[in-house]
């Protein structure tokens, strides 16, 4: 069982932004900015290709609104996603407030937030969700 899904379960607590029967999109914990959004579906799938095209093109349906609402939260010029899977073997998009091509790097050093940090963030998105 994989990270993500012990999330998913509830085993592991997370900053929740949305979910319904087949996703779950919550915050990156370490993220490369505030508001680093993951999205992951609630099968344990670990590369995003292998997704059957149903869950593949839900997925981007799943988190249009999320990427509206970070956009709306951020001082960014858009929102930007990233597939890498690396990380995790569990399939999932990384929605992230950019303002240059250089804050999708993932090799450079995550940030690590504290607790209140983390929830400004959630809240700030959720209130753009609704």
């Amino acid at each position: 069982m994989s990270i993500f899904s012990k999330i998913i379960a509830g085993e592991i607590p997370s900053y929740k932004i949305a979910e319904d029967d087949k996703f779950y999109a919550f915050l990156d914990i370490f993220p490369l900015v505030p508001g680093h959004t993951l999205v992951i579906p609630k099968i344990e799938v670990d590369k995003i290709y292998d997704l059957s095209d149903d869950y593949l093109q839900s997925i981007l349906v799943f988190a249009k609104p999320i990427a509206k609402a970070i956009e709306a939260s951020f001082a960014c010029k858009r929102c930007g996603m990233a597939v890498v899977g690396l990380e995790v073997p569990h399939a999932h998009l990384h929605l992230v407030p950019i303002n240059t091509m250089d804050d999708l790097n993932f090799t450079r050093g995550k940030l690590k937030l504290t607790e209140d940090e983390l929830k400004e963030a959630q809240q700030k998105i959720l209130e753009k969700l609704k």
